[in-house]
């Protein structure tokens, strides 16, 4: 899921917080329906996702996942059903680590990412399904990097833009893998298949020590001690050493700036609590939105700023929440579809529209200036897209943002290696994707840069207390 993270690590259905993060089908309505014969009343049955690389074996009790491409099927996680939940119509199962989706005929919805993934329903599982063997380190080398490739070939959905030929990255490398490899050869072999494609939303790892991810050239990801020193400068140079008011965890901050504006922080759309799962995490983030956006402050603020420049992302859904917060009135935020045929990079579902909803309660609707650079990933890109038709003024300042939103597909590898890779694209209403550049920004200034700590200055929080109205 997208529970993200920059890169999240393979779970259920591969659907990251975050992220970012932290997940592409046509609307339930566009579900095309079975060709094969009628089988069982509601989700139980065996389901193929429209893109995904997956097939569910659904139970009453029970959901078992399968990985699959051309040449090879893995089983995946399994989830039980959520006792109490549901009906005939709609089954809810959870995995071990606390995921939680909603099955029902047609479709798979999981908590905190947005929109539905379609399904049909299939007779029977693929025969090499059935014999399908748990993945381990004794597996062919060689059969490792053909579904390593396959993987790719059949759903990463970029590789025209990144100016990748995978064809001929498979016909360079793959006379180098023979029953012999070593694991350190392999791993170093896949290294430089994927280095080129510059993708934060691509990891993987050996569970052992061995990692590889990266993100785009000239952009930082985030990372723990990145968002240490950030929270403390900010405080110094932009808050005047005043501490802000802090919420789950430390991820979220909220502090009132002089003449009636405010500064709200995020650095990611989950991590939240100390359980992870969503209900949780949506409960804390409302929580700390309420004690944000309270009646008083919202008739009072002037302009406020958000600041995303360190944000790993989490789930899209949460991002969807915040935005609720700062509209009146609906409005499109972004569609999303997946590739979902094997054999062309350019076919994708039908897009789904997804919409800001105004919240519950108080909300505020004037200007608003959003910060964000390289750091900004995920999630925390999809939210600041859900912000481009906000009927409120905004302007966007600092660097463009990293260039990633799908959710990722996890995948296990025949020999247990775990990866990751994104398989979705979000659209803004002229069709228009910022995978890869990212979303630009109306006012450039550096950000967090070497020379702008050694000068003890913050120039995108200086332009947008230029830009936004005082009391």
């Amino acid at each position: 899921m997208r529970h993200r993270r920059a890169a999240a690590a393979a779970v259920l259905l591969a659907l990251t917080v975050t992220t970012a993060g932290p997940a592409a089908a046509a609307t339930a309505a566009s579900v095309r329906p079975s060709t094969g014969p009628v089988g069982p009343v509601g989700p139980v049955g065996i389901w193929r996702l429209d893109g995904y690389g997956t097939l569910l074996r659904v139970e009453s009790g029970r959901l078992q996942e399968y990985q699959v491409t051309g040449i090879s099927c893995l089983p995946g996680a399994s989830a039980r059903r959520v006792p109490g939940s549901g009906g005939s119509s709609a089954f809810r199962y959870a995995t071990e680590d606390g995921e939680v989706l909603t099955v029902r005929s047609g479709s798979v919805h999981v908590e905190g990412s947005v929109g539905d993934r379609a399904t049909r329903r299939v007779t029977s599982l693929p025969e090499r399904c059935r014999e399908a063997q748990e993945p381990g380190p004794a597996a062919d080398p060689v059969a490792t990097f053909d579904t390593f490739w396959q993987t790719f070939a059949e759903n990463y959905p970029f590789f025209a833009a990144k100016g990748v030929d995978w064809d001929a990255v498979r016909e360079s490398l793959r006379p180098r893998v023979h029953a012999g490899t070593t694991e350190d050869e392999l791993f170093a072999v896949f290294e430089e298949m994927l280095a080129p494609l510059h993708d934060a939303h691509v990891h993987l790892s050996d569970g052992a020590g061995r990692f590889f991810g990266e993100g785009r050239p000239g952009t930082t990801i985030p990372t723990l001690e990145l968002e240490t020193r950030v929270k403390a400068y900010i405080q110094e140079v932009d808050l005047d050493g005043r501490a802000p008011r802090e919420f789950a965890q430390g991820r979220i901050s909220y502090a009132d700036l002089p003449d009636g504006r405010g500064y709200l922080r995020l650095s990611g759309f989950g991590g939240y609590t100390e359980s992870g799962d969503f209900a949780s995490e949506s409960a804390e983030l409302d929580r700390a939105l309420s004690a944000v956006f309270t009646a008083e402050r919202t008739d009072r603020l002037r302009g406020l700023v958000i600041d995303l420049r360190i944000n790993g992302g989490g789930s899209d859904e949460l991002g969807l929440r915040l935005a609720g917060r700062l509209t009146d009135r609906p409005y499109f935020a972004y569609a999303k579809r997946v590739r979902n045929a094997p054999a062309d990079a350019g076919r994708f579902t039908r897009p789904q529209s997804l919409y800001v909803r105004p919240a519950r309660g108080p909300r505020y609707t004037g200007p608003v200036a959003v910060l964000t650079g390289g750091s900004t990933m995920s999630a925390g890109e999809t939210f600041t897209q859900a912000l481009l038709e906000r009927p409120g003024r905004t302007v966007r300042i600092g660097e463009p943002t990293q260039g990633v939103f799908s959710d990722v597909i996890g995948r296990t590898l025949p020999n247990g290696w775990e990866l990751g890779l994104p398989n979705e694209q979000f659209l803004t209403r002229t069709g228009k994707t910022f995978d890869g550049p990212g979303i630009p920004v109306d006012v450039s200034t550096p950000v967090f840069t070497q020379e702008e700590f050694d000068a003890r200055r913050d120039s995108a929080f200086t332009a947008a207390l230029r830009r936004l109205p005082r009391a």
